[in-house]
């Protein structure tokens, strides 16, 4: 697609190609021309010959050298902003366009971490293939940051994600994310701990313990471990690390550590342990938003994917999914920004001040 535009002043804009704007969008995400070349699944030289014919097209310098790195010019900043509105609109066309058309139909890929596919990401695959039987549904299991970046390239539709210090905010210009459900923390423990015998447990009763978290970047639960330990007020002693939720409850159920599970997240039923729900206003819990481009929701085939992902929600055991408006199509009361302190939380529930850092 190409944007035509004539601009009154010292220079004119006869067209722009959107695809060489995307380059620009993801240089600007990552930081340099490798990372995007990455993503984009060409090579560094493409990616910055793409920049320089885009910079040819404006007028203007859009990088410049930042130590090993680039960055923006003002110039470049300006127009990435640009870039973000054009193609939220553009996607907005399709789905207009896509509107003639009766059902959906097509190819729908959609991505999330482990526990999402198995309990969010197939059932909803299951019911399309019965609902929609002209689009062929595509599931690839990853961690949170790579479903931002295979959303963003257009390589994945959806991506069910959980949302840390790392990720865009949800007012970023790039994606629309909205809340899918919240889900409890457990402790999991050794049948013969002593907190195993009790009905709830606050978090700082396991301080003492060694603990056994995903070590660092190999997994989203890595920080959401971290920070619900200091929020309680302790650093954990990490005795081992393992990411693997069976991997977790074998070295709990053999006394070497205790750790936190997810409420969705099964435990093998020959493992020697025992989770404990945790007390707490709010108790810790893990959030789950969708992703997908800004603009792109009311694609047929997506519209239809984000459906059925909220109804297989709907569907899921209390406490996981949030009151009913917190899934609506309100979409200004999900917004929270990771750059400020705020929540959007039903009324009469308790603020944490580090709650935001565990959703």
């Amino acid at each position: 697609m190409f944007l035509h535009a004539n601009v009154q002043g010292t220079f004119m804009i006869e067209s722009i190609d959107l695809r060489r704007l995307h380059v620009l969008r993801l240089v600007h995400r990552y930081g340099t021309v490798t990372g995007a070349a990455a993503v984009l699944r060409l090579t560094p030289s493409a990616v910055s010959h793409q920049i320089r014919q885009l910079s040819r097209e404006v007028g203007v310098p859009l990088l410049e050298p930042n130590g090993r790195r680039v960055r923006l010019t003002p110039a470049g900043h300006t127009l990435v902003a640009h870039a973000d509105a054009l193609h939220a609109g553009w996607e907005q066309a399709q789905a207009d366009l896509a509107a003639h058309a009766t059902g959906a139909a097509g190819r729908l890929h959609m991505c999330g971490f482990p526990t999402a596919v198995a309990e969010l990401l197939a059932p909803a695959a299951e019911r399309l293939g019965t609902d929609c039987p002209r689009l062929t549904v595509f599931i690839t299991e990853l961690e949170t940051t790579e479903g931002f970046d295979l959303v963003l390239a257009g390589e994945a539709d959806i991506a069910v994600v959980v949302p840390n210090a790392e990720t865009p905010p949800l007012d970023d210009a790039k994606f629309d994310q909205r809340l899918l459900l919240e889900e409890p923390l457990d402790l999991l423990v050794p049948a013969e701990h002593p907190l195993a015998r009790r009905e709830t447990v606050a978090l700082a009763d396991a301080a003492h313990d060694p603990w056994i978290i995903p070590a660092p970047g190999s997994s989203d639960f890595h920080q959401l471990t971290l920070v619900a330990c200091t929020t309680a007020g302790f650093a954990p002693a990490i005795a081992h690390h393992a990411k693997d939720f069976f991997a977790l409850a074998a070295l709990v159920g053999r006394g070497l550590g205790v750790t936190l599970i997810p409420r969705l997240a099964p435990v093998p039923s020959h493992h020697a342990v025992t989770r404990v729900p945790l007390s707490g206003a709010p108790p810790p819990a893990r959030r789950t938003l969708t992703c997908v481009r800004r603009g792109s929701h009311r694609q047929p085939a997506i519209a239809r994917g984000l459906d059925t992902l909220r109804a297989v929600a709907r569907h899921l055991p209390p406490p996981l999914v949030p009151p009913a408006d917190a899934l609506g199509e309100d979409h200004e009361r999900q917004v929270f920004s990771h750059r400020h302190d705020r929540h959007d939380r039903p009324s009469g529930e308790s603020h944490h001040p580090a709650q935001r850092y565990l959703t």
